[in-house]
């Protein structure tokens, strides 16, 4: 869930090479005369640099324009990128195998990648979700965040957590989790649907099995009851059939039917 080496170490080449011509543009830090000078700096004294590049994100266009740094037309289009930059307080909710998972006020579910350093070792000891202040950025495709991250230690409860975790799932199942804040990009990166397999007979057989079906005593009649509303569900997915209210009705009757096993489970009991 990090950008390869290579490609991290072409970031803060590009990253310090605009917040230095930022500097110098507005006089934010007097006496930093060269590149190497501001590299050097600690990230505490780059802050302010960093704040006002995104106040003023205009002003990418007079760096891409003037290139002090002799940059290749491939990297001028990486940094020209960077005024589409999403910023903001975001829940760091989950660390993925290829991303993490930011999650922002308006319930938008973004894949990041980190730089050089994985986002747990970041943070150790803070369990997910990480409230943290971000500004993500476009890079060869992938979302990434500015360098800098700052978060506030609060701990969210059970009920925070399951509606996050809520809106991850929607995403997921959606296919709507954000994985590139490029355009050009954001089309090829759109999931192709998979080739639907036709259930449909099947369910509809299965269903009319289940409907000659009788049990010898409680617990059979309420598991075949289970299976005929679940059958009955499974049938109209498999038909097409998504309409909202009909849908709750037959999850309705699935619940109650699961209900009626519980019970009549539990009352077999000696």
């Amino acid at each position: 869930m990090k950008l390869p080496q290579k490609d991290a170490d072409l970031f803060y080449k590009l990253m310090w090479g605009l917040q230095f011509f930022v500097n110098q543009q507005l006089k934010i830090l007097p006496g930093i005369l060269s590149l190497e000078d501001y590299i050097a700096l600690p990230s505490q004294k780059k802050v302010d640099v960093r704040d006002h590049l995104w106040a003023k994100a205009s002003i990418i266009d007079d760096y891409v324009s003037q290139n002090p740094n002799g940059l290749r037309a491939d990297d001028l289009a990486i940094v020209r990128k960077w005024k589409g930059f999403i910023s903001g307080t975001f829940q760091m909710f989950r660390y993925l195998k290829k991303h993490a998972i930011f999650i922002s006020a308006d319930s938008t579910v973004y894949a990041v990648l980190s730089l050089y350093d994985y986002f747990k070792d970041m943070f150790p000891g803070h369990p997910t979700p990480i409230n943290v202040d971000a500004v993500l950025l476009p890079f060869k495709g992938h979302i990434v965040y500015d360098g800098m991250l700052k978060m506030f230690p609060i701990f969210w409860g059970k009920n925070v957590r399951a509606e996050l975790n809520d809106t991850y799932m929607r995403a997921k199942q959606n296919g709507l989790i954000v994985t590139t804040l490029e355009s050009d990009q954001a089309i090829a990166a759109i999931p192709q649907p998979r080739p639907k397999r036709d259930w449909s007979s099947m369910a509809e057989e299965v269903v009319r099995m289940s409907e000659k079906m009788r049990g010898n005593d409680a617990v059979e009649n309420a598991a075949l009851g289970l299976l005929r509303a679940s059958a009955r569900l499974t049938e109209a997915v498999a038909k097409g059939n998504r309409d909202l209210f009909e849908m709750r009705q037959m999850q309705h009757t699935a619940w109650k039917a699961l209900k009626r096993v519980d019970t009549s489970v539990k009352r077999s009991q000696p």
